[in-house]
């Protein structure tokens, strides 16, 4: 049984907090073994702004929101490097001193910001199934949504590299500022 992370989409926000809801009462059953879910909106500012709007920590750790990987994948899509990585799956990052960094740093912000469209609510789950037969047939039979399955190393691997890369910028933003004194 490997860990994921599941990006489930869906064409009416309001599903997104319905499949919060029976997906909660599916993992009760034991279908699989849920570690963290959460309703997450993308704003449609054109700033690729991502919001949790809903979370539940399974494991009884009483995680908060920001705590473990969901958190840490939202917090970057709302920060500076978040907003580079949509500009750049934009096309408008333009000048950009680490346009290969970025491009290398990417890969599931880019993927989360195409399957969650602006404006739209997703559900990310992060999750060991022995069998995907459940979640699919709610999510995708029950419910007409989309659901994706993600490593969760290396969802984790792109969330410590944009780490890294948000601590460069910001020690080259501080950097700056002290020589402008």
């Amino acid at each position: 049984m490997e860990k994921r992370v599941i990006i489930m989409n869906f064409e009416i926000p309001s599903q997104a907090y319905e499949a919060f809801s029976k997906v909660k009462k599916l993992q009760a059953t034991q279908a699989f073994k849920g570690e963290q879910m959460a309703v997450v909106h993308h704003s449609n500012d054109g700033g690729h702004q991502f919001q949790i709007e809903d979370f539940l920590d399974f494991t009884g750790n009483n995680k908060s929101a920001t705590g473990g990987l969901i958190g840490m994948l939202v917090g970057i899509l709302g920060g500076p490097i978040g907003i580079l990585l949509g500009w750049f799956t934009g096309g408008m990052i333009g000048a950009s001193r680490d346009v290969k960094e970025i491009r290398d740093a990417q890969g599931v912000f880019s993927f989360l910001i195409n399957k969650i469209k602006e404006d739209d609510t997703g559900l990310l789950l992060i999750a060991e199934e022995d069998d995907n037969r459940a979640l699919n047939q709610l999510v995708m039979n029950e419910l007409g949504g989309e659901i994706t399955r993600l490593s969760y190393e290396e969802v984790e691997e792109d969330v410590k590299k944009a780490q890294e890369m948000a601590k460069k910028e910001g020690k080259q933003t501080a950097d700056s500022t002290n020589d402008e004194k």
